[in-house]
């Protein structure tokens, strides 16, 4: 896990809900307080689809986050920024399986559960904060590191300006 603090918090929304950055990620929960506290699950309501829908959506729980993102948006924009707002991003199963694999290929895939990255801002500041939800007991932090050392070489590819906290 690593905290980082985002130093131009206009740039990285642009990043986040105008440009396509984080389109790839998968959204477990947004909550937004302005006028009101609106939360949304990003869990998929499998229900609510045919079975022809079903089937092309394979395995996904979650929504993208770029299905998401104009929703957000749209809570977000005006004269006002939010009083707060915290959104859970899951690094997609794909993604996950390639940064393993090239990073550690001896490394049991079973053993990974899910790649997190937690976004909060509150009182002008942002804040981003990692982490690794294991399927195992384990005291072996390889899966962490390199998610952490990929999500601030993600952040600098991007020109988003960190400071580690």
């Amino acid at each position: 896990m690593v905290s980082l603090h985002v130093v131009d918090v206009k740039s990285f929304m642009n990043h986040l809900l105008v440009h396509n950055v984080f389109d790839n990620f998968l959204l477990s929960e947004l909550e937004i307080t302005t006028y009101n506290q609106f939360k949304i699950n990003g869990k998929l309501n499998a229900d609510w689809y045919d079975e022809e829908e079903k089937e092309t959506l394979e395995d996904t729980q979650y929504s993208t986050w770029s299905k998401i993102k104009p929703i957000a948006f749209s809570l977000m924009k005006g004269k006002k920024v939010p009083v707060v707002f915290k959104i859970v991003l899951i690094l997609s199963p794909a993604n996950t399986k390639k940064i393993i694999e090239k990073a550690l290929p001896n490394y049991d895939l079973s053993q990974v559960g899910t790649l997190y990255l937690n976004i909060r801002y509150e009182n002008g500041i942002l804040h981003l904060v990692t982490g690794v939800s294991m399927k195992v007991f384990t005291l072996d932090k390889t899966v962490e590191q390199e998610w952490d050392s990929n999500m601030k070489q993600f952040l600098r590819h991007f020109e988003i300006v960190f400071e580690e906290e």
